[in-house]
Order: C-alpha cells, then structure tokens, then sequence
C-alpha cells in the first residue's frame, strides 16, 4: 500500500503507525528490523537536528534501500521548523514532513502551514503535510514536571473549532492537536493521562488522520483508546533514546575493555528493537 493508503487502512481499523525517531544507524536497524519481524508498516522520523547529524539525503537513501527490498518503511521529516527547511526535504523525496510553528500565533501559523502545502503539492501531491496546533513542549527528554506552557487543563486543549479552521484554512493532510500529550517522558515513566473525549471530538470534526506526538511514557491503555478514535500516527522518541542509553551504559560496565564500535552497539541496537516491537504490537491490538 502507499503512505495514504496505509495511514486510511490503520485509520479504519483502530490501530495506529508508529513513527520512531532515529539519530544513527542502531536506532535505524532497530526499528527496521521491528516492523520486519512484525510484518507491520513503521515510520522512521528524523527532526531538524537529527536530519543535520544523520544528513537529509542520506536518511532518504536509507529508507529507500529497505524499501527496495519490500520493507513497510517510510519516512517523515519530524519537527521543522521553517518554510525553507521543509523544501528541502520535500525536494529530497521525502514520503511527509510537519512543519511545526506551533509556538506562533494562529495567523502566522496558517500562513506559513500553507505555504508548504501549497508547494510540497506543487513538487508531489503524495507528499504529506502535517501540522500542529496546540503547544506539548518541545523536547524529547526525561522530565522531572510538565513542560512550562504545555496544554494539560480543557481550555489549553486544542478544540473541534480550532481544528476546523486550521485545517480549513491550510489544506493539510495530517494534523497533530494538543490533547494532554507532552513532549519527552516524566522522569516515573508515566506521563499524563491523554483526554480521549477530545481526541474522538476533533477526529469527527475534522475526518482527516491524528497524530500524537510526545508519545513516550503515555499509560498503554491511552494508546489503544487514542488509536480507536482517530489517532492513526503515534510518535515514539524518548523511550528509544532512554533504551539506547541504558543499554550502552551497561555495556561499558560489562565490557570496559571492549573497542569494536560494532561490538559495543549490539546491545543498544537490540535494546531499542525491543521497545519499537512492543510499541507496535500494543498500537496494533498484538498484545
């Protein structure tokens, strides 16, 4: 199936993509091999920095060699943050990219979401484009409180309303609202409470696909709930990186002596395929 047709497919079923985000080559095998072993499609994210230090056209030619061999592989420029940098990767093939000016007021917002709708259309209308309306913070880390300026209570939420005139107004494929989702992940291990009820609201409002960022840490049951209301995309990013940390801290524990880059990063590689091939099975009703 194409992007389209897979994000349509989750969408009808209740379940939802995950998207992974991936800094290296470990973290990309890592979900690689998950949605391999799974038989069930993924989303590889690389935001601005991570594109920087990975390199635009290199994570494309990446994913395009896996998915010569019949990988569900596709690829997402994360958080971008400027016109100029979402032609760049609309110019590299990318199958999608979020241009993020949620920290800007509405109007401006509107105007520069547009702007790249109208020209990712004009290079290749399968490109998706993808918004975000509502402020979650903006890091993926272990937090010790809520990020400052978050949307938690009803009033910060995004509303059906907001969303309408949003999508209305720009013409995107994909919108990611503010529903109790935060970015990064409490330092517990359990963030906050999605608010479903608003998530099933702007879904009927808007019937085009959610995608909640700041995925990692969110309750399980969340997830499935998000999934059966409209959430077709859930992204994962701290949770692979506290994986990867962990098990590379461990390793030089067990292995002070040890050299081999490919023999030290097995273990953080193997560590973040586990997390990404339970992440999938539990947005998949797997588990």
């Amino acid at each position: 199936m194409t992007y389209k047709e897979t994000i349509a497919d989750a969408l009808k079923r209740g379940v939802a993509i995950g998207h992974f985000n991936i800094s290296n080559i470990e973290g990309f095998w890592a979900v690689v091999n998950a949605s391999r072993k799974l038989d069930l499609p993924v989303i590889i994210g690389v935001s601005e920095g991570e594109r920087d230090w990975i390199g635009v056209k290199e994570a494309k030619a990446l994913v395009d060699i896996v998915k010569s061999e019949g990988a569900k592989v596709f690829l997402n420029a994360d958080h971008t943050y400027s016109f100029e940098r979402v032609k760049e990767v609309v110019d590299a093939g990318y199958d999608s990219v979020i241009i993020d000016c949620a920290k800007l007021p509405f109007d401006e917002n509107v105007a520069i979401t547009k702007q790249c709708v109208e020209y990712a259309r004009s290079v290749n209308p399968e490109i998706l484009v993808e918004a975000e309306f509502g402020f979650i913070g903006s890091s993926s880390k272990i937090l010790d409180a809520i990020p400052e300026g978050a949307a938690q209570d009803e009033v910060q939420l995004t509303s059906p309303e907001q969303a309408i005139e949003f999508v209305q107004k720009t013409g995107i494929d994909l919108f990611a609202p503010a529903v109790g989702n935060v970015h990064g992940m409490m330092r517990t291990g359990k963030n906050p409470h999605l608010h479903i009820e608003r998530i099933k609201a702007i879904s009927e409002a808007i019937k085009i696909p959610l995608v909640l960022h700041g995925g990692s840490g969110t309750p399980d049951e969340d997830f499935v709930k998000a999934a059966e209301n409209g959430m077709a995309i859930i992204h994962i990013s701290t949770e692979l990186r506290f994986a990867f940390a962990s098990a590379l801290k461990e390793e030089f524990v067990k292995n002070p002596d040890e050299v081999a880059p490919y023999k030290i990063m097995k273990a953080p590689r193997d560590a973040m395929q586990v997390q990404a091939e339970a992440r999938l099975k539990l947005f998949n009703k797997l588990q």
